[in-house]
């Protein structure tokens, strides 16, 4: 049988490596979960980065394309027998191999005969019905099985003349490509890919290098993708692993103080751990959704100061996208500011009669380009006789805008977004509809928590501050109010901002 004594010792032991113990476990759970949200952030930065090349590859092909038609038009207006003025165009333009203009009732204008077997491919192309097809469908098109690119300009008598085109591979590659995606600082492998999968171009041998993802391109090269390879040695999860022996190390001198130590000190440090990696996890979610409208700005906006956008329609739009992406940018800092200032206790609302209906339209007016740009089907429905509302309309209008974020942050291959306004119950209700990936009944409590996020694997990829319901909480219920959700895994949300009508 023990002695006191000896019972003490192995009491006192077993409260020392107890903790230890779990402390270890914890530690090396981490350094697992670490390991793979590594991976999921270094695909989503490679998307993010394989998406702005893609766009910017095509928005380069573009800008020539359209230099080329330029010329051509002038070409076809200068003159009434325009061939030589069309060759001087076509020596000046190594991006086109193949060039032929057809008149409105399908004859040959240039050259004076097809080249071998065209008329059987380009033919159909340019009858009378595909000329009307082209009219109908806005001037450009490029057909993806054989990327021959098609143009409806007019000749000196107003008549349509149809533009048949056929890409230099070598000038794509040398003048577009390489050009394009040669500067692009990043340690991966960029290739792109033709539609059969052969390798167009490749920034460096791929070799046995695994591939990361793919995008795809748009209209100007259908069916072709930009490829992201992984070079050798830079995989997240190697990266990761050399830094496990720094963090064993790390782990090895906190179980020793543990060891050292007391429980009360254990679970202090505990504690503190969990608090720094909330922190680093909002900064870094933050800097993220900063990081993209900084992107898109930046990339307008050196477009427009090189002077390479002829088009005031297209000037405009350019200004019009950077406008918006300035005021997204401005919606974030305004929800990390009022974030700080609710935590603080500092936050004041000013309470005006608002009309409903300028305040919905105008808040979704500022999602117009990211809406359009993935493809979401909207619809707006705010009743007629909707009375004015007392409330802060800045801060009512930026916890609507948190709600149509979250529908387009967390929407799945069915993009549709409803917004809808009116009395129910003697309440405003504005709500907010999606069909994206829905939320488990467990975790939709847990929702308007300050930095907690769904942890289910296919949101991982989707970055968040983690602040964004917290605020529209906050908003709703400092007006006397509340916000609600319905939904279910797979069938998307229906999130509700109930306001009451006669607070003052």
């Amino acid at each position: 049988m023990l002695s006191p004594s000896a019972r003490f010792s192995a009491l006192a032991l077993l409260a020392i490596v107890a903790p230890a113990t779990i402390v270890a476990v914890l530690g090396y759970v981490s350094i697992r979960q670490w390991e793979a949200s590594s991976e999921l952030l270094y695909r989503e930065q490679a998307r993010d980065m394989a998406t702005m090349a893609a766009e910017k590859v095509e928005m380069t092909l573009r800008r020539a394309e359209d230099d080329f038609l330029d010329r051509l038009q002038a070409a076809l207006r200068a003159e009434r027998s325009p061939g030589r003025a069309v060759d001087a165009v076509l020596a000046g333009s190594p991006l086109v191999r193949r060039l032929y203009l057809v008149g409105a009732r399908g004859e040959l204008l240039y050259p004076r005969a097809w080249k071998e077997s065209d008329a059987a491919i380009f033919g159909p192309l340019v009858s009378e019905p595909a000329q009307r097809k082209l009219e109908r469908g806005g001037q450009r098109v490029v057909i993806a099985e054989n990327q021959i690119c098609l143009a409806l300009l007019t000749g000196r008598g107003g008549q349509p003349v149809v533009v048949a085109f056929v890409r230099d591979d070598d000038t794509l590659r040398r003048e577009i490509l390489a050009t394009t995606l040669g500067a692009l600082e990043s340690p991966t492998i960029i290739a792109v890919l033709d539609r059969e999968g052969r390798t167009v171009y490749s920034r460096a041998p791929i070799g046995d290098a695994p591939r990361v993802l793919s995008v795809q391109f748009r209209d100007a090269l259908p069916d072709w993708r930009l490829a992201v390879y992984q070079t050798p040695g830079a995989s997240p999860r190697q990266a990761v692993r050399r830094q496990v022996m720094f963090f064993t190390g790390a782990l090895g001198a906190l179980v020793a103080v543990i060891v050292a130590g007391s429980v009360a000190t254990w679970r202090l440090m505990r504690r503190e751990t969990e608090m720094a990696r909330l922190k680093s996890d909002f900064v870094a979610n933050v800097s993220h959704d900063l990081k993209t409208p900084l992107s898109v700005i930046r990339m307008f906006g050196e477009t427009l100061e090189m002077g390479r956008v002829t088009d005031e329609g297209r000037r405009q739009e350019y200004y019009r996208v950077i406008t918006r992406e300035g005021e997204r940018l401005t919606r974030l800092i305004d929800n990390v500011l009022d974030f700080s200032r609710i935590e603080g206790g500092r936050q004041t609302y000013r309470m005006t009669p608002t009309s409903v209906e300028p305040l919905v339209r105008g808040t979704l007016e500022t999602f117009a380009y990211p809406l359009a740009q993935q493809g979401f089907k909207v619809e707006v429905s705010v009743a007629p006789d909707l009375p004015e509302v007392a409330m802060d309309a800045d801060a009512v209008g930026q916890a609507l805008a948190n709600l149509i974020d979250n529908a387009i942050k967390y929407s799945a291959d069915d993009r549709a977004l409803t917004v809808d306004a009116r009395v129910v119950d003697g309440r405003l209700v504005i709500a907010v509809t999606d069909r994206g990936l829905g939320i488990a009944p467990e975790e939709q409590a847990k929702i308007f928590e300050k930095f907690y996020r769904v942890g289910r694997s296919d949101t991982q990829g989707r970055r968040g501050s983690g602040v964004g319901l917290a605020l529209v909480r906050h908003i709703a219920e400092a007006h006397g109010g509340d916000v609600t959700v319905e939904s279910a895994p797979g069938e998307g949300s229906r999130f509700s901002l109930r306001l009451p009508l006669g607070r003052s």
